[in-house]
């Protein structure tokens, strides 16, 4: 870095910061979706063992994005994660249809959290990309997302490995978050 551009950047305005939280059932691509947002690798990721964190600039925010594992004997550490939390997405694999109502289940246990009372939910319906996925509707439908009265919630279909529907949904949870 040469001398002008430190000096530049030291008159540079911060990004402010969000803190995210991704929860999901294992397999639902989490961790994916966060690699694509940072453009790193997206076709060799393995489960999440405890957590990961990672820093995603989106427009003027810098979003600190706490990625928790979602191994059924991991999921009672996720309460550890919810203070001082500005939004928080669940992620969904659309193409496994059989494991929608343990989502649903961890869904409701997360919206009954106090901690987390009142923030806006972002639902990624990922993996759009296979033949086997549900639409997005159908997904809510599942997760019984339309009868959420006490938040902002979006339901949007994406696909990781594409990179499709990420900025869109991360653009809507962002919005709800400033208004």
């Amino acid at each position: 870095m040469g001398f002008l551009s430190f000096f530049f950047s030291l008159f540079k305005p911060k990004k402010e910061t969000l803190r995210l939280l991704f929860l999901g059932l294992d397999n639902a691509g989490k961790t994916t979706i966060l690699n694509a947002m940072s453009d790193l690798p997206v076709q060799t990721v393995a489960p999440t063992q405890g957590f990961n964190m990672k820093t995603v600039d989106h427009s003027k925010y810098q979003l600190k994005c706490w990625d928790l594992g979602g191994q059924k004997s991991i999921r009672q550490y996720w309460k550890n994660y919810f203070g001082q939390t500005d939004g928080f997405v669940f992620v969904v694999d659309a193409a496994d249809s059989r494991r929608l109502e343990e989502c649903g289940v961890e869904l409701q246990k997360l919206l009954e959290e106090e901690k987390l009372s009142g923030l806006p939910l972002l639902v990624y319906a990922n993996k759009m990309d296979l033949p086997t996925a549900m639409k997005p509707d159908e997904v809510a439908l599942a997760l019984d997302l339309y009868s959420i009265r006490d938040r902002a919630w979006q339901i949007q279909g994406c696909s990781a490995i594409k990179n499709e529907g990420l900025q869109d949904g991360i653009g809507w949870l962002v919005t709800q978050i400033k208004e």
